[in-house]
């Protein structure tokens, strides 16, 4: 039996597949814990130094799984609830801990919260065909997981709210256009050029990587001065660290870098 979610390194990448196809890979409860494991994993591990979400099969993610909707009995206020706090928000909680670069690559369809998923990331790479659905308000619901948080810091306020109140189809050249997506390539290249930009920025200085999404990060929650204070500080730890002693001395010698690692 295959599991809801899989992890696999590739070197440095390691590679988080949500892998339910058959539903278009529909979160539910089952791939939570597995998935949750897997970017501690990713977190806590040295060796990991970019990490890249994609789908199984045909989708990226469909958004929440559907097959209760139909249901005539009356959801229980308390269990919704719970359900999105407690289960559903412990994927981006998870991701706010993690330093490292996090790569959505959408390979197809990413619909409700699956869109969300995508705008958790650090950066969103998107195939040719892949398709983008903020459908909340078409089905009665508001973005359950982080949408409204994210997708205005992307696309800005005005944008963010024409998309939720349209709900609808995106494709990936306007998703681009409007900047919600960082990049297209060609569907049979997509994967092959998602994991090259991340096995090439694996070869950064990791301090100054892990520093610099902390204070990207911190900076929309920041006035200017505190925030000049703050990476004035992160200078004071990366000018005498040994990734810049080594960046420097690869640089007079007409040389990559060798970083020892995170």
């Amino acid at each position: 039996m295959s599991v809801p979610v899989s992890l696999e390194t590739d070197g440095k990448v390691a590679i988080i597949t949500l892998n339910r196809p058959e539903v278009m890979n529909a979160i539910n409860e089952t791939m939570l814990p597995p998935w949750v494991a897997a970017l501690e994993e990713c977190r806590s591990n040295p060796e990991i130094g970019a990490i890249v979400i994609t789908g199984a099969g045909e989708a990226f993610c469909r958004g929440g799984d559907t097959s209760k909707l139909g249901e005539h009995t009356a959801p229980d206020p308390v269990d919704i609830k719970e359900q999105f706090w407690d289960r559903l928000h412990s994927i981006p909680r998870k991701l706010a801990e993690i330093d490292k670069p996090v790569i959505a690559a959408v390979n197809g369809l990413a619909s409700g919260a699956g869109v969300d998923v995508a705008l958790q990331c650090d950066i969103r790479f998107a195939a040719q065909s892949a398709e983008f659905r903020v459908s909340y308000t078409a089905f009665g619901l508001v973005p359950g997981n982080g949408g409204t948080y994210f997708l205005p810091r992307i696309v800005g306020e005005a944008k963010a709210l024409e998309l939720f109140f349209a709900a609808q189809p995106i494709s990936a050249d306007e998703a681009l256009r409007v900047g919600m997506i960082n990049q297209v390539f060609d569907d049979g290249e997509f994967i092959d050029r998602s994991l090259a930009f991340a096995h090439d920025i694996t070869e950064r200085a990791p301090l100054a990587m892990k520093l610099v999404k902390r204070a990207v990060r911190q900076s929309l929650s920041m006035d200017l001065n505190t925030h000049l204070d703050m990476v004035s500080s992160h200078m004071l730890i990366t000018r005498p660290s040994e990734d810049h002693a080594e960046a420097i001395k690869a640089y007079e010698e007409g040389r990559q870098p060798k970083f020892k690692g995170r």
